[in-house]
């Protein structure tokens, strides 16, 4: 049993990293550091509450801790925790800047400890169909990959510490970026060079709110976009290939529960979590066949944590290693550099 310690109480450690974890077999949610209030004890009343980190950390039964933190403290509570002996997953991403996240990495190889991203998107039903499509040749050579993450706010949230100026790792592209990022890389590995546009589309916006990343490789280009302000839906997935197209609506079904509070509860799931509806799958297009719609994978964030669990109990693989971590940091702060200086820049380019 792999007990777990989770830093961090609102709405990544409430919703994306507490239920997931008690959803894994071989897995205990042993402590959660909440600083103030009561939600932890009412959500979760079996589960000790900590108010500060060495609380936490004085319990020595925990193999694993969790970091879901704003951006700006990634580093410190995760370095504390590789000090203390402890494997680390961070939420994405890394931290806010490259420097700090090669830190992490060279920090948890020298101390023989594990530390990895929580880049959960990997485990969505529709970026595993997507996968096996490209692997499959399907579509030929894909010539043109198109990812979007769309949501509708007209106003942003005072208060709130993405959507703070002062706030190191704030704005959209830091928040939803290191998600469609990651899925690319996965598919295409690293590219060529990065054009990318942050831009605030809201009057009440301080910080980007909208985003476009261009991931260039010889003959493939890939498009990534977020919006805040995307009220009626558009594709999620588009591919071009030399033998077909295919397009994906609609977004993967966990998010929604998992937010509600509407997961189910214990390690047992049932079949239909993580099934996209038959109306939401997507369309094969292929040159000389009739189009076809593609069931959609059934997708389960808890494989994630499986693999880490795995990783601790049975030295297997990590899914998401450390080195891919980085790509992903260094993608995001690339477009950031390609937006401010309002140019492409190749990938072995210095970063902040």
């Amino acid at each position: 049993m792999v007990r777990v310690g989770l830093i961090g109480f609102g709405l990544a450690g409430q919703a994306f990293h507490a239920p997931v974890i008690e959803g894994v077999a071989g897995m205990e949610l042993a402590c959660i550091l909440e600083r103030h209030g009561s939600l932890a004890r009412e959500q979760y009343p079996q589960v000790r509450v900590a108010r500060t980190l060495e609380e936490l950390l004085s319990d020595e039964t925990i193999r694993l801790v969790v970091v879901a933190t704003p951006n700006d403290s990634h580093f410190d509570l995760a370095k504390a925790c590789l000090l203390a002996g402890r494997d680390v997953v961070v939420d994405k991403p890394f931290a806010p800047t490259m420097k700090e996240s090669e830190e992490l990495a060279r920090l948890a190889a020298e101390r023989g400890r594990l530390i990895t991203v929580y880049h959960d998107r990997r485990y969505d039903g529709d970026f595993h169909t997507v996968q096996k499509l490209v692997a499959s040749g399907a579509l030929g050579e894909v010539v043109e990959f198109e990812s979007r993450f769309d949501r509708f706010r007209l106003e942003a949230k005072p208060g709130a510490w993405r959507e703070r100026a002062d706030q190191p790792g704030a704005g959209v592209l830091f928040d939803l970026g290191p998600h469609l990022i990651d899925q690319a890389l996965v598919l295409f590995g690293e590219p060529q060079a990065v054009t990318g546009w942050a831009i605030r589309q809201r009057a009440t916006s301080v910080v980007d709110d909208a985003f476009d990343v261009f991931l260039e490789y010889p003959r493939t280009r890939a498009l990534l976009r977020g919006r805040i302000i995307a009220f009626a839906p558009t594709a999620h997935y588009l591919l071009h290939g030399t033998k077909g197209t295919f397009v994906k609506y609609g977004m993967d079904p966990q998010e929604e529960p998992l937010r509600l509070g509407k997961f189910p509860k214990g390690k047992d799931w049932g079949p239909d979590w993580g099934v996209d509806p038959e109306e939401l799958w997507g369309t094969l297009s292929v040159v000389g066949a009739p189009s076809r719609r593609v069931k959609t994978e059934r997708g389960d964030y808890r494989n994630f944590y499986a693999n880490v669990r795995d990783a601790i109990e049975k030295g297997v693989p990590l899914e998401v290693t450390p080195q891919q971590s980085l790509q992903a940091m260094r993608a995001v702060l690339l477009a950031h550099k390609s937006s401010r200086e309002k140019r492409t820049v190749r990938w072995d380019e210095a970063v902040a």
